[in-house]
């Protein structure tokens, strides 16, 4: 599909004007972006492109009036805080002595490497 040589031809049952297929294409070029895969085969490398064809080939999905209300309802409802807050949970105490239990052999790794390098300086330098 060139999609240079506009206007895009889209299904008309699901998509009711240009307005509505302009911002399923912009919404569906940011989940892209995020890191989305592609719904389609296509040679474009372009995200907006690529979210533009999938829109004009009806492979995505999207909600209209009140379907789309009840949606929008739902995802103020999530607490957003809240889950940010469990992302940041504190480190278990079991991971926090993995931690240690590393650092400890780190350190001691460092401490006779450096004291193998100083007497390797010594016999060198004869002192």
């Amino acid at each position: 599909m060139d999609v240079i040589s506009l206007p895009v031809e889209y299904h008309n049952d699901k998509i009711d004007g240009r307005f509505r297929f302009v911002n399923i294409a912009a919404q569906r070029a940011k989940e892209l972006t995020l890191g989305a895969e592609p719904k389609i085969e296509t040679q474009s490398i372009k995200v907006t492109t690529i979210a533009i064809e999938e829109t004009a080939q009806g492979v995505i999905d999207f909600l209209t009036g009140e379907e789309a209300a009840k949606a929008e309802e739902e995802a103020r409802k999530l607490d957003f805080r809240r889950l940010l807050e469990e992302s940041n949970k504190e480190p278990e105490a079991e991971d926090l002595a993995e931690l240690e239990k590393d650092l400890k052999i780190y350190l001691h790794d460092k401490e006779s490497g450096e004291g193998s390098e100083s007497s390797d300086e010594s016999l060198i330098t004869g002192e």
